[in-house]
């Protein structure tokens, strides 16, 4: 285990560590945290299931995975996924279909076109994939430092579960030194070599 460390220091290491990875490993981990995801969690029992869209450049675990899964296989659980707001400080979150038309915003990230999909309130969500960089024995995330999670998980219904993904596989931190009171632990975090519950 790894001694406490801040947010900054962590969040540039996992960086690092992600961007060394050639894109052949990003897919072949991010088919792993898939088969995780659907082996370890009640994934066709659950009406709503809010899904990041991955930045490729920054090599995000590849959700599409899943959601391709979740289509091929007919599932009954809906899809969501963010839309950045003009504030730049909050989420709004709209139904993903096959059909629905995607643009990418101005940080490279694909979202729904709001206008063209349905908005799905926060308290809808049986579960919630999480992008991360870092995370601790406690639960608690490092990612790129905007709070757009914290204060959307804020507004999931109690009992909603929040899912970390990572395509990297190394020591839990010990503990994160600056966390905030604002900041929302995850339930559960899947890496390629296994899920860690909290």
């Amino acid at each position: 285990m790894s001694p406490d460390f801040s947010k900054a220091t962590l969040r540039r290491a996992a960086l690092a560590s992600r961007q060394a990875l050639p894109p052949a490993e990003v897919a072949h981990r991010s088919q792993q945290l898939c088969e995780q995801l659907f082996q370890h969690f009640p994934v066709a029992q659950w009406r709503w299931l809010h899904v990041f869209l991955p930045i490729v450049g920054k090599h995000e675990p590849d959700t599409w995975r899943v959601i391709h899964r979740i289509w091929a296989e007919s599932l009954v659980v809906r899809l969501a996924a963010p839309v950045m707001q003009p504030d730049r400080r909050s989420l709004k979150h709209y139904e993903l279909t096959p059909a629905t038309p995607l643009h990418k915003n101005h940080w490279g990230i694909a979202e729904p076109e709001a206008a063209a999909a349905t908005e799905v309130p926060a308290a809808a969500f049986d579960a919630v994939l999480v992008p991360l960089l870092a995370v601790d024995a406690a639960g608690h995330r490092v990612g790129y430092g905007g709070g757009y999670y914290d204060r959307f998980l804020a507004q999931c219904r109690p009992g909603t579960q929040f899912i970390g993904l990572s395509v990297l596989d190394e020591p839990l931190i010990d503990h994160i030194a600056d966390m905030l009171p604002t900041d929302v632990p995850l339930t559960a975090c899947i890496t390629p070599g296994g899920v860690r519950r909290f």
